[in-house]
């Protein structure tokens, strides 16, 4: 199958991880996949964002930035209608982004199936933290393009709901959550009999994650275990907690790695005896989860809807109540002290992931064949290919 993968991301982060992930599974599973987006993707390097990227969004007002957005649909659709053009896609599979309409266009000028991953309700998302100015017209683009997707793939089962209830039928809607690829993580080796417990954290840092609360209750924890907490990434709340780790003399027990290649957190990950998800977003489906359940890792999670959706209390995590104040540190000091229950829930974690195939190859494969059945519809109701793929 030839795929035309549309996205306007411009920084490597966890969106570029989904779309390389992504677009490497597709291929490997023997399928030719033309990648149309930004010139600048990739240009600030790993967690960077393109310089021309950044400099406009600190110098434009709100306004003027998100009109910006808006016109890029005009350089985008010639962008991709070349490349339709030369590559002659069966199918066009875009990651949503907001106020992007070039990948709905084309498609319906084409007549080509379109399939569209998303992440996020971004007018939504946006409009809570003020980032927002043309507010109507986004949720207007953003419910434009999801209507006009022969398949929806959101993420999770809780934006699929409100995806639903700006009008697609549900029959077009299919939750395909994050993954991993399994090979970047082998059997998870056993514990060091001896040295601290790692209580370990991947991502970017914010202030609502709570990690504070970590800080703060490693400091005055007797456990028989000692505790060391490694923070492997960046963001505006890491200067906080590294000033409140000195302030509590535990500075030298909290290690903070920066942004990494992404190719080394498996390794980073693999020495972690805990994995905190210690806050997330009511819709998302966080990369670290399932990282933490492929190396078979102990995880402590927020006992949320969303994260229902791939652990389960008990068995391949410990969920805590988020409006409890203490909570998440009870379940980490349960797993401080039993071992046995540590290698219980990673041995699941890490099963459920084969069980389920919670790997970018298994979505990959859901996603063909989603393209797949939409091709055969149309052939059996036209009795002709599809324009792009008659040449």
């Amino acid at each position: 199958m030839k795929i035309l993968y549309s996205h306007r991301i411009g920084s490597r982060d966890g969106q570029g991880v989904h779309l390389e992930e992504m677009v490497a599974a597709m291929r490997a599973e023997g399928h030719e996949v033309r990648l149309v987006g930004p010139s600048f993707y990739g240009q600030g390097g790993w967690g960077g964002e393109s310089r021309a990227v950044g400099l406009a969004r600190r110098l434009l007002p709100g306004w003027a930035a998100e009109a910006a957005e808006l016109a890029y649909n005009v350089p985008a659709y010639r962008q991709l209608a070349q490349a339709a053009r030369e590559f002659r896609p069966d199918v066009i599979y875009e990651r949503a982004n907001l106020f992007f309409l070039a990948g709905a266009t084309l498609a319906r000028r084409l007549r080509l199936p379109y399939l569209l991953e998303v992440n996020a309700p971004l007018a939504d998302e946006r409009a809570r933290h003020g980032n927002l100015r043309l507010g109507r017209l986004a949720a207007a683009a953003e419910r434009h393009t999801w209507r006009a997707a022969d398949r929806v793939l959101p993420v999770t089962e809780v934006l699929a709901d409100r995806i639903a209830q700006e009008g697609v039928p549900r029959e077009r809607i299919t939750v395909i959550p994050n993954g991993i690829q399994l090979a970047h993580y082998p059997e998870p080796a056993p514990r060091p009999p001896s040295g601290p417990l790692t209580l370990g954290f991947v991502g970017f840092i914010r202030d609502w994650h709570g990690m504070d609360k970590v800080v703060r209750s490693m400091a005055g924890w007797n456990g028989a275990e000692a505790l060391q907490l490694r923070v492997v990434g960046d963001g505006p709340a890491r200067p906080g907690l590294e000033s409140l780790a000195a302030s509590l003399g535990i500075g030298e027990r909290v290690r903070f790695d920066g942004v990494v290649d992404h190719e080394v957190i498996p390794g980073l990950v693999a020495g972690f005896d805990i994995a905190l998800q210690p806050a997330a977003v009511a819709y998302a489906s966080p990369l670290k989860v399932f990282e933490y359940m492929a190396a078979g890792r102990a995880i402590v999670a927020p006992d949320q809807p969303n994260l229902r959706e791939v652990l389960e209390d008990g068995r391949t995590a410990l969920l805590f109540d988020p409006a409890r104040e203490g909570a998440m540190w009870e379940a980490i000091a349960r797993l401080a002290s039993d071992p046995a229950l540590r290698a219980r829930l990673g041995a699941a974690a890490r099963a459920e992931v084969l069980k389920r195939d919670l790997t970018w190859t298994g979505n990959a494969r859901r996603v063909v064949a989603m393209a797949e059945d939409l091709l055969r519809r149309r052939h059996g109701a036209t009795g002709a290919l599809s324009p792009a793929s008659a040449a």
